[in-house]
């Protein structure tokens, strides 16, 4: 897997239940198509505003695109202007596919000759990131998962399987067959195993024309697994982080810990 830039890295590692941060997302044209020549584009980038073009573009270094039958699918017609990137993907096949970005990166602290430094990179670049003589060094292992769905003419659950490492989402309900007023299942793993009590939250696309969030935040049960209706159509950012962040003391940074899991998606709601 190709390094992750450092902004970005900083993106996908904060977006989770923070919904006034930089957020990263993958938003397909649409999630269902019905066409013997089916095809979708996907629009990539970092903003601030959800489903916005409003700051940078997602960098496709990362991006694959998996298909029904597990092969990798090509990228068509990938660019990267100033603030998104944009690419097609051909769906030749019916079923389900994944586009996802997965990445780790490593982040951190120390203190060099009575100075305090930070750094951010991957667990190839730690050795020269923390030099000889460092003090008080102090790093978090970040596994981050960003990705959508969309499926050609029918769908299936090939793609949906969990690879068991990170914090993951299990739709119960195919995340391609949800629809305004109709209960949807979700489950979430860590590492295979069920989140339980795990938060994550659902924020509606066209923010800027609503003029309010919107945001919608559930927890998972104790099988890591919650049932729950949306209330309108449309497409939906889900955002979710492991462990919780304990309030910081005042006037200081929420503390570091030695791991750390997010997950996001989008995700759409069909009308009835």
């Amino acid at each position: 897997m190709s390094p992750v830039k450092p902004l970005l890295a900083l993106a996908l590692a904060g977006f989770a239940l923070n919904a006034y941060a930089h957020k990263p997302w993958l938003l397909p044209s649409t999630t269902m198509v019905e066409s013997k020549d089916a095809w979708v584009t996907v629009d990539a980038a970092i903003s601030e505003d959800l489903f916005t073009i409003d700051h940078q573009p997602l960098r496709l270094d990362g991006v694959t695109v998996t298909g029904p039958d597990g092969a990798k699918v090509e990228l068509k017609n990938a660019m990267t202007s100033r603030m998104r990137s944009t690419f097609d993907v051909q769906m030749a096949k019916a079923g389900t596919y994944k586009v996802a970005l997965v990445s780790q990166s490593v982040m951190g602290s120390y203190k060099l000759n009575g100075e305090m430094k930070r750094f951010r990179g991957t667990e190839e670049s730690l050795a020269k990131d923390v030099p000889a003589g460092a003090e008080d060094v102090k790093i978090t292992r970040t596994a981050s998962r960003l990705e959508t769905f969309v499926s050609a003419n029918s769908t299936d659950d090939a793609v949906l399987k969990p690879t068991g490492v990170g914090l993951e989402l299990v739709p119960v309900t195919h995340p391609n067959d949800m629809r305004v007023g109709e209960k949807a299942t979700w489950r979430f793993l860590l590492d295979g195993k069920p989140a339980a009590n795990q938060a994550f939250s659902l924020i509606p696309g066209g923010v800027r024309y609503r003029g309010t969030l919107g945001e919608i935040r559930h927890s998972t049960d104790a099988k890591g697994e919650i049932s729950f209706t949306l209330p309108e159509a449309g497409m939906y950012l889900v955002t979710s982080s492991w462990p919780a962040t304990p309030a910081p003391a005042p006037g200081q940074l929420p503390p570091m810990p030695p791991r750390r899991a997010t997950y996001a998606a989008t995700v759409e709601v069909l009308p009835q």
